[in-house]
């Protein structure tokens, strides 16, 4: 079954962070990644660009509007992800607490359904 890691970051922690530590810490989760590959496990994953240089659409009544960053209340972010095949829940879970950014973001363990199933 398929279940997604979430890296649930801190806003404003990769400015803190800066570009060094920040390039040991993104060498990290791509060994992560390689590991869970060569194991059969990832089927994908990806980092997401800094919050502020996102934007959100939505369409109300026909009127489309486009609105700069996360959400004026959010206190993090969505900074990647690994989408992984697994036979259980557990199964990801024990996963998610051997992923390095769980040192400094939370991760977040999410199956995959449609949205009409009540989970």
């Amino acid at each position: 079954m398929p279940y997604m890691l979430l890296i649930m970051e801190p806003l404003g922690q990769r400015r803190e962070r800066g570009e060094e530590q920040g390039r040991v810490v993104y060498d990290r989760m791509l060994r992560f990644g390689a590991d869970l590959k060569e194991r059969g496990l990832l089927l994908a994953a990806e980092s997401l660009s800094d919050a502020p240089k996102a934007r959100r659409v939505a369409v109300r009544g026909g009127q489309a509007s486009v609105l700069d960053g996360p959400f004026a209340e959010a206190k993090e972010m969505v900074g990647g992800f690994f989408l992984l095949d697994c036979k259980t829940r557990d199964e990801a879970v024990a996963i998610a607490k051997t992923c390095p950014a769980a040192e400094w973001a939370t991760v977040e363990v999410r199956g995959l359904g449609p949205c009409y199933e009540d989970a």
